[in-house]
């Protein structure tokens, strides 16, 4: 009984009023991004987009796009919840409400947002709800936080697109992921901050369907 409750909890999004109530500083994150040694945070430069996914952990997505041409930067961070400014740790709690998210930054001259989706897509399971493989939680989620209108209707589309390409391959699940305006995302501590490419040899645990995005790969 203990770990169907466990289980429940962590599978459960939190209501508003469950949730924690965080803090009105910012946590203390990286200056410079350990790859690139670029500036993580902003203003970026004009001309530049910024894009956020969820995918199961947030060490091993962020290392998809890092090295992308036309990704200016990437971080490590929190949205799609309800506490301000949370930590690791709270967020564990599954009483954040956010999920592990990966902010990508890129120049849309040089690699589309389209393109993106189809990384997204194609490297993790989005019919799997709340969880990645054997990482479960609501923190875990699959998810798009669109930074623009035109991102949102260009998820959406993507998420069709995806869904016929895995029918026609004879994958019987239905694509769960959350689509929806980004509200906020906070920076995750500095330890998480490409952490794959301190840690190569730490657990990826992300695994994709084995069907290709219409278009990419």
């Amino acid at each position: 009984m203990f770990l169907v409750e466990m289980f429940e909890r962590k599978t459960r999004m939190p209501t508003e009023a469950e949730a924690l109530p965080g803090r009105a500083q910012p946590i203390e994150t990286a200056a410079e991004h350990a790859v690139n040694g670029r500036p993580l945070k902003g203003p970026f430069a004009d001309g530049l987009e910024t894009a956020c996914f969820a995918m199961g952990r947030f060490s091993a997505a962020e290392r998809l796009f890092w090295p992308l041409r036309g990704v200016h930067v990437t971080a490590a961070g929190y949205a799609g919840g309800f506490t301000p400014n949370p930590t690791y740790q709270e967020l564990m709690t599954s009483l954040t409400g956010h999920a592990e998210t990966v902010m990508v930054v890129f120049d849309p001259a040089e690699i589309s947002y389209r393109a993106l989706l189809g990384i997204f897509f194609q490297s993790h399971d989005p019919t799997q709800a709340m969880r990645q493989g054997s990482d479960i939680g609501t923190f875990f989620r699959s998810a798009v936080f669109a930074t623009s209108p035109t991102q949102l209707e260009q998820a959406l589309a993507a998420r069709e697109l995806y869904q016929d390409a895995l029918t026609a391959a004879g994958h019987g699940g239905r694509i769960v992921t959350e689509i929806v305006p980004l509200a906020a995302f906070y920076y995750a501590e500095a330890s998480h901050q490409q952490h794959a490419a301190r840690n190569p040899s730490a657990r990826n645990g992300l695994k994709g369907t084995g069907v290709a995005f219409p278009g990419e790969g």
